[in-house]
């Protein structure tokens, strides 16, 4: 299998392989291949939720793709093709990671001659809407810069909800929202029953919030609610899911997750969620629902996901070594005493392959995953770490001799230790990351999960990075076997910082500043480190190129000790205004010299600076009696075919 595939404006493809598959029993195939059938269906909810017209863009596209054979053989043909593909791969007209809307670089007139060639009935016309009218709907969308310009705002000072295209909200602005959920949780506080257990469900996870007049309420999404025609086909794939899956425990989650499905009630997600937490037993998990909210700039809304994974067992033993040191991990942190588990329970890690990727993971997907997202079920019940072993390959396969560090990385010695140890460290990163970084800490009595605000995920991120940095320059990584040599983490303290400082740079466009919260958060702590280093950490000068420089990885190591302490000060205490002074001063800004000097070097490379996934396609083998006999694999399927058979097969939200 060709790990490398197609590449299109900023975009490379990649395959991933699903070694191992072929030795699991039918029974393990069969409940692989029903859920990762549930993961599919949930595309068009991603869809919507990234921008109300985005399902509207995407079916004309398409119906323009199918009845256009000639569109690759003209300029403004193939630039509407690639805008095509790049609405497939943001789920949407916004750019997946930096979240402008896409500039189409075809004209309206070339939009609505393809359009003359398309089946009225293909279209998705409002009742009682014209063609022309129509055409003029979908101009004003995609061609006009001012309208929908930002998926997501995060700027200071505006109104987080009017300035953004994402659709969790109708009617309402970012107050309202405040002054909405802020009285939830309050009369919830209120009318808690004594002696209850303290939870503190994810007000507003799973709704649109709409004003009708001067009524605020919540749209919840559930089988008889918003998105219920989709959600009722996931339910449908987990039941038969459910009959084949390992064990007992594996069933009990899966009805946990309908129930939620069937009532939209968020105590219910909890339950899913404790019950998905505590059970560690079987190969296949999977992931199903409205999770991150990285998507609604007030960090309250879910976007859908999913992903189905097996497990990667030899990897697996990392993992484990961590996870099984978790109290360790936790006694020793350089935080105070204050904010650290007395007793961390519930710690669960494992490396896993992918089998199905849907959603907000789909086509790029994270590479370590650690759930759940409520912090009070990991105080009390822990959390579950994975690792993409598959994912993290094809990256790694992909990178190889593109000449990256040639170009950024001025010394042999420090190119050797990344040559040699920069693969195995990024793992272990992920790895410390999401199983005990993420797991780590605990709020203070009486702090609420959203005291950050907009500054929630930027922080939470960073204390989950900080806390992988510390421990890689660890004596006890070697004691532990997790690293080879005691200088193997300083390839992966130079790599991050040259990633947070510069190279990171090339996923922006001239003239923007970072958006994206896990972007923020590498800039916040290389920026932050430099800064408080006395000249240990320095960006220099030769032969007219800035190359970084690190003198003394030791006080690196202490720098991160003391930044990581405050910052997870800051989500303990709840320290909104700490937050958005770290924030604002470190993660946000771009020098435009560094930016324009670091895409003039990174455009000689040719490397697409974004990389995404085309799913493996699994289909069902029978018998001449009809009886299933095996799930088949595979990977010939272009990104083309891919995405029109899933608008075909899995989309009952596009009118």
């Amino acid at each position: 299998m060709n790990v490398i595939d197609e590449r299109f404006a900023d975009i490379q493809l990649l395959r991933y392989e699903l070694k191992g598959f072929s030795e699991l029993s039918l029974r393990q195939k069969l409940y692989i291949y029903y859920l990762s059938e549930a993961t599919l269906w949930g595309r068009d909810i991603t869809f919507d939720q990234h921008c109300y017209c985005n399902l509207d863009i995407r079916q004309m596209l398409e119906a323009i793709y199918r009845h256009n054979a000639t569109l690759s053989e003209n300029e403004e043909g193939r630039a509407l093709l690639t805008y095509l593909k790049q609405v497939w791969f943001a789920s949407g007209i916004h750019h997946h990671y930096g979240c402008q809307k896409f500039i189409p670089h075809f004209s309206p007139t070339f939009m609505e001659t393809c359009l003359q060639q398309v089946p009225k009935n293909e279209l998705p016309l409002k009742e009682g809407e014209d063609i022309h009218d129509f055409i003029a709907r979908m101009q004003h969308v995609i061609f006009d810069t001012d309208s929908l310009s930002k998926r997501v705002n995060l700027t200071k000072g505006e109104d987080l909800i009017l300035t953004s295209a994402c659709h969790f909200y109708e009617g309402v602005t970012q107050r309202e929202v405040e002054s909405f959920y802020e009285s939830m949780r309050e009369q919830h506080a209120i009318h808690s029953e004594a002696g209850r257990q303290q939870r503190q469900p994810s007000w507003g996870l799973n709704s649109t919030l709409v004003k009708q007049g001067n009524v605020i309420k919540e749209e919840t999404w559930h089988i008889n609610g918003r998105y219920g025609k989709t959600i009722q086909h996931i339910v449908n794939y987990l039941l038969l899911a459910k009959t084949y899956a390992e064990n007992d425990g594996q069933q009990h989650i899966i009805d946990l997750l309908i129930d939620y499905y069937h009532t939209g009630d968020l105590s219910r997600f909890d339950d899913y969620s404790i019950a998905w937490t505590q059970h560690t037993e079987g190969s296949i998990d999977f992931i199903n629902g409205f999770i991150e909210v990285y998507g609604d700039p007030l960090g309250i809304k879910g976007t859908w996901e999913g992903i189905v994974h097996y497990l990667d067992r030899e990897a697996t033993l990392r993992t484990t070594i961590i996870a099984n040191h978790a109290q360790w991990f936790e006694d020793h942190s350089p935080v105070n005493d204050r904010f650290k588990k007395k007793q961390v329970t519930g710690i669960s890690a494992n490396v896993v392959r992918a089998a199905m990727l849907g959603g907000e993971e789909y086509p790029a997907t994270a590479i370590g995953i650690n759930l759940p997202n409520a912090d009070w079920i990991r105080a009390m019940y822990g959390s579950k770490s994975i690792s993409i072993s598959n994912i993290v390959d094809a990256y790694n396969t992909a990178a190889h001799g593109n000449g990256f560090y040639e170009e950024f990385v001025p010394d042999s010695e420090t190119r050797q230790l990344i040559d040699k140890y920069g693969d195995l460290c990024d793992r272990l990163h992920t790895d410390l990351h999401e199983c005990v970084g993420h797991g780590s800490g605990q709020l203070l009595p009486g702090i609420d999960n959203n005291a950050l605000k907009a500054y929630a995920s930027t922080i939470e991120e960073a204390r989950a990075d900080l806390f992988g940095l510390y421990y890689m320059a660890d004596r006890e990584m070697l004691s532990m076997q997790l690293l080879p040599h005691s200088d193997a983490y300083k390839a992966h303290y130079y790599t991050y910082l040259l990633n947070g400082l510069m190279t990171q740079l090339v996923r922006i466009e001239p003239g923007h500043n970072i958006e994206e919260s896990h972007m923020r958060n590498r800039a916040l702590i290389a920026r932050w480190l430099m800064e408080h280093s006395n000249g240990n950490i320095t960006l220099e000068k030769k032969e007219g190129k800035t190359f970084l420089r690190v003198y003394d990885y030791d006080k690196m190591r202490a720098d991160i000790a003391l930044l990581l302490a405050e910052i997870q000060r800051i989500k303990s205490e709840g320290d909104c205004e700490a937050a958005q002074q770290l924030v604002e001063t470190y993660a946000i800004n771009i020098d435009p010299l560094l930016h324009e000097e670091v895409l003039q070097r990174y455009s000689h490379l040719d490397i697409a600076p974004f990389k995404g996934f085309i799913n493996p396609r699994l289909t069902l083998q029978y018998d001449e009696k009809g009886d299933i006999i095996d799930v088949q694999v595979d990977y010939t399927e272009t990104y083309c075919e891919q995405m029109m058979r899933y608008s075909q097969q899995y989309s009952i939200l596009a009118t």
